[in-house]
């Protein structure tokens, strides 16, 4: 098991993530730090290589025309330019927004709008009225001789991450250089990240997982990391050549790797394998176990809490639904804490958390530093629980219903590959439950008739549709938001 718990590492000579990369590469300058695979073959960095990386890239920022506290985008793209263009931003306190390269022009329009983005790195074709773009790979070249000086607050802003949006319009969190330093070194004292780890990174760096949770943590303790993007066909070929000792993902890639038919040889050199972003399905995680013997740990997190909040490593499986205890330096109750046993709200508290959404700080932390996340769960000890989202509680006939609850007993039948349960306003109960199942030879009847011997009558949905894919973020998550305009826009549609 794991290493819990470890006792605080030596502090940063200055309150910034990119001062630990100054500081591997004084200790060990030849060590591996990055690794890129992809088409165009692979490449790879040492942490004094890093080191100047950064520091050309923090300077060519500079020399567009950025100073500090000012913002600019990055497409980022899984490859060591992107790597550095975000420590580059970091190192000379210019705020980054990461986002993702697939965004249309209108929606990159719209977030430079929102955050005041002078500069663009990444597609030099992107057309943003104000907006300089340059290449990933020419930030570098722009470098200048001035010394650059970074920022010595710990809570000026150094990133603004924006939120999904599952369940609205996204919004930008503001993330301060002591809320991303938090996390890392929470992941630390957990054991979660290692020096002597090898990571495999197949998570986009424009959402805060694969952001600060590997590549940040990662870099934090000095591991190596090793970049992939999306989900190649040889990712088990990877796995294997690189000696991937930490394997972080999402449970759609966990499930693509059981099909891999060289999997014991690929997951040979695996110690830790850690899923977060979505719920993670109890069969999966038993399936995966019993083909690799390798257990799956669990994390929980938000975008606010930069990410980390809790993490199963160093605990013993308690269910699906079981998310592990608090991080080191994180706290959480749930509601007002009286009933701590009984589902309630989550409440998070601690140096991670954001400051706020951008541009003002609105919707931040309490007074007395505690976070409404919306999640609902319960405490058994130190040990979280998740039942749902709050907003997603349906109420049926005065019922509570949980559709996490819904979606694990429809996730046991056979045919059933994922499920999404949502409520629909009707006239007799408040509320009905829908759900909505994908599988190739999945029969809604069938599953209804399953569902019934399992869940109370309230519970039960009555209607569920067959779809031929899960509409989902790029971090995994179903939208189910796209779910309910399915069923306001057509609602007796052949799905």
């Amino acid at each position: 098991m794991p290493q819990t718990d470890l006792p605080p590492p030596p502090p940063l000579a200055e309150p910034n993530l990119a001062a630990v990369i100054r500081r591997h590469a004084e200790q060990r300058p030849d060590a591996p730090a990055l690794v890129e695979v992809g088409e165009q073959g692979r490449r790879s960095m040492t942490w004094a290589e890093f080191d100047q990386a950064v520091t050309e890239s923090a300077s060519g920022l500079v020399e567009l025309g950025l100073v500090a506290g000012q913002r600019v985008l990055i497409q980022a793209k899984p490859t060591l330019d992107a790597v550095a263009t975000w420590f580059g931003a970091l190192r000379a306190g210019i705020v980054a927004v990461p986002v993702n390269p697939g965004k249309t022009p209108n929606e990159l329009r719209r977030v430079a709008l929102h955050c005041g983005a002078r500069v663009l790195v990444g597609d030099p074709e992107t057309d943003l009225p104000g907006v300089r773009a340059v290449p990933l790979d020419e930030l570098r070249s722009h470098a200048g001789s001035a010394p650059l000086a970074s920022p010595q607050d710990p809570e000026a802003v150094g990133a603004i991450i924006y939120t999904s949006g599952t369940s609205g319009n996204p919004k930008g969190a503001m993330l301060s250089h002591r809320a991303l330093i938090a996390h890392c070194v929470g992941a630390y004292r957990r054991g979660i990240a290692r020096r002597d780890a090898t990571v495999l990174c197949c998570l986009p760096l424009f959402h805060v997982f694969g952001l600060n949770a590997v590549l940040g943590a990662g870099v934090f303790v000095g591991a190596t990391t090793v970049f992939v993007e999306g989900i190649p066909e040889n990712l088990g070929e990877i796995l294997r050549a690189e000696q991937i000792t930490h394997l972080p993902l999402i449970p759609s890639v966990l499930y693509r790797l059981t099909l891999n038919e060289d999997l014991t040889d690929a997951c040979r050199s695996l110690q830790t394998v850690t899923s977060g972003a979505a719920p993670l399905p109890a069969a999966l995680a038993a399936h995966w176990l019993r083909l690799t013997g390798i257990p799956v740990h669990q994390g929980y997190g938000l975008t606010e809490a930069a990410p980390g909040v809790s993490n199963t490593i160093g605990t013993d499986w308690l269910g699906s639904n079981h998310v592990g205890r608090a991080l080191p330096g994180v706290e959480i109750r749930i509601g007002d804490g009286s009933e701590p046993t009984e589902p309630g709200e989550v409440m998070i508290r601690g140096d991670n958390l954001f400051s706020g959404y951008w541009p003002d700080g609105t919707d931040g932390v309490s007074e007395d530093g505690w976070f409404a996340t919306g999640d609902v769960g319960y405490l058994m000890g130190e040990d979280l629980f998740l039942v749902d989202r709050l907003r997603e509680v349906i109420i049926v006939s005065g019922f509570n219903v949980y559709p996490a609850e819904i979606e694990d007993v429809l996730e046991q039948h056979p045919d059933v590959a994922a499920a999404a349960v949502v409520g629909q306003a009707d006239e007799n109960t408040g509320e009905r439950v829908v759900a909505f199942v994908t599988g190739d030879a999945v029969q809604a009847a069938a599953v209804l008739t399953f569902a019934s011997a399992r869940l109370a009558r309230y519970k039960l949905p009555s209607e569920i549709l067959v779809i031929k894919a899960m509409p989902r973020s790029a971090s995994g998550k179903i939208r189910k938001n796209i779910l309910r305009d399915m069923l306001d826009r057509t609602d007796e549609d052949d799905f």
